[in-house]
C-alpha cells in the first residue's frame, strides 16, 4: 500500500456498515463521509477560492481530465505546478479520468481494446487515449487522487454491451495500475457493470485479481450510476454489491449529489460523493433546503423576506432573503448564481458533516430516521 495515502476507519455503524473515516493525502486529510464540489475546468462554477476555503471549508475538490486536456492543456497546467499551482489550491484534488464525458459524446466517440477515439467539443479535432496516455495526462495535472480510464455503459443497455464495457474497464484498470508510478498520486479503480449484480460482483472480483498481479488500488469507485436510472434502482443495485468492496479502502460513488440518495448510500458503506447538481441547479435558480427544493423563480417568494433556509448557517442564509435572491435571479444578475451556489454546496457539505458526526457518536440510524421525517426527504 502507498504510504502517502492511508485510510483510517474511525467508526462503523453495526446495523448497516456505514463508516466514518479519514483519508490522509499529501495535501491534507479528508474526513469521510464527504461531498466533493466539482470544479470541472479548474473552477467550481460561481465560487471563488476564498469562498471554498474560508466560507465552505471544502476539504477536496474535483477537476475533469477531459475538459482540462482540451483547454488549457495538461502540459500547460504541469508548467504551472499542476492543478494545485494553477488554481492556487492548497488542499487535495481529485481528477476524473474523463470517461463519463467521452461516453456522453455518443456517436462521436469509439472504443476499442486499445483505447478510445473521440472528438474535441471545442474544435472538433480527433484525439485518441490509451490507459497509459490517460495516466500521463493525469500525472501532468497532478491531482492527489486520480481515476483509471474506464468505459461507462448507458442505461438502459443490452447485457452484452454492459458486459463489454465492464471487461474493457477491467483490462484498462490493469494497464493504468501498471503505468501509474507517481507515489504522490492515489489511483482508484472503477467498478462497472451497470445495474447487473452479477457483473458488478465479477468486476470487484477481477479487480482483486489485478491487485494480486500488480499492486493495490488506493480506493474503489463505483461508476456507471446516475446515468438515467431511477434512484430506487440505483440503491437496490448498490445494496447488493457494496459489501463486496475491500473494507480497508475508501469507497467513492461517482456523480451522486441527491441528498436523500447520498444518505442512503452512506448507510450502505459508501464514503465519497461528487456532483455538479448543487451548482447547476443554483444557476437555474433552485436551492436545496430543509423544506425541499425551492424554485426561487416562483412568484410566491417575491415578498418573502425570510432567509433562504432558516435552518442553514451559510453566508447566503445569514445575510440574504428569498425575495432578494429571487430578484437577482429574475434580473439575471450573476450574484444570484453565486449566492445560490454557495448555499447549495454548503448544504451538501453540512449534510455529510452531520452524517459523519452521527456515525462517530453511534446515532446514524436515528439521524437517518429524522431525515426521512423531513419534508425534504420526499423532494429529492
Amino acid at each position: 500500500m502507498n504510504p502517502n495515502f492511508t485510510f483510517e476507519i474511525q467508526a462503523v455503524d453495526p446495523k448497516s456498515g456505514a463508516r466514518a473515516g479519514i483519508l490522509h493525502t499529501p495535501h491534507g486529510a479528508i474526513e469521510t463521509p464527504t461531498f466533493m464540489p466539482v470544479g470541472t475546468r479548474a473552477s467550481v462554477k460561481a465560487l471563488t477560492r476564498s469562498q471554498l476555503l474560508n466560507d465552505l471549508d471544502a476539504r477536496i475538490i474535483l477537476g475533469n481530465t477531459y475538459h482540462l486536456f482540451l483547454r488549457p492543456g495538461s502540459e500547460l497546467i504541469a508548467e504551472a505546478g499542476g492543478l494545485h499551482g494553477f488554481m492556487a489550491w492548497p488542499r487535495p484534488i481529485l481528477t476524473d479520468c474523463g470517461g463519463f464525458q467521452i461516453f456522453s459524446l455518443g456517436s462521436t466517440m469509439k472504443h476499442s481494446d486499445e483505447g478510445v477515439k473521440f472528438k474535441s467539443i471545442i474544435d472538433g479535432a480527433d484525439h485518441f487515449w490509451t490507459p497509459e496516455s490517460n495516466m500521463l495526462i493525469q500525472q501532468q495535472l497532478g491531482a492527489d487522487i486520480i481515476m483509471q480510464l474506464d468505459v461507462c455503459a448507458p442505461y438502459p443497455a443490452e447485457y452484452a454491451e454492459v458486459e463489454l464495457a465492464m471487461q474493457r474497464s477491467l483490462a484498462w484498470a490493469k494497464r493504468c495500475r501498471v503505468s501509474q508510478n507517481n507515489p504522490q498520486q492515489a489511483l482508484f479503480a472503477i467498478v462497472q457493470g451497470g445495474m447487473h449484480t452479477k457483473l458488478r460482483l465479477e468486476s470487484i472480483r477481477q479487480l482483486g485479481e489485478i491487485e494480486q498481479e500488480t499492486s493495490l488500488f488506493e480506493g474503489y469507485a463505483l461508476g456507471g450510476y446516475s446515468v438515467g436510472e431511477p434512484h430506487s434502482v440505483m440503491l437496490e443495485s448498490l445494496s447488493e454489491i457494496t459489501g463486496a468492496l475491500p473494507k480497508d479502502r475508501p469507497h467513492y460513488l461517482m456523480g451522486l449529489g441527491n441528498p436523500t440518495s447520498m444518505l442512503a448510500s452512506i448507510n450502505l458503506g459508501l464514503d465519497m460523493f461528487d456532483s455538479v447538481l448543487p451548482t447547476r441547479t443554483a444557476r437555474l435558480g433552485t436551492a436545496f433546503s430543509s423544506e425541499g427544493r425551492l424554485n426561487l423563480r416562483n412568484a410566491r417568494f417575491a415578498r418573502d423576506f425570510s432567509p433562504l433556509d432558516p435552518q442553514c448557517t451559510c453566508q447566503t442564509c445569514q445575510h440574504h432573503s428569498r425575495a432578494y435572491i429571487r430578484h437577482l435571479i429574475q434580473s439575471k444578475e450573476i450574484t444570484g448564481a453565486v449566492l445560490l451556489s454557495l448555499h447549495n454546496v454548503h448544504y451538501l457539505l453540512e449534510l455529510t458533516k452531520k452524517a459523519r458526526e452521527a456515525l462517530l457518536n453511534g446515532s446514524y440510524q436515528e439521524f437517518l430516521a429524522r431525515w426521512y421525517d423531513l419534508p425534504a426527504s420526499d423532494d429529492y
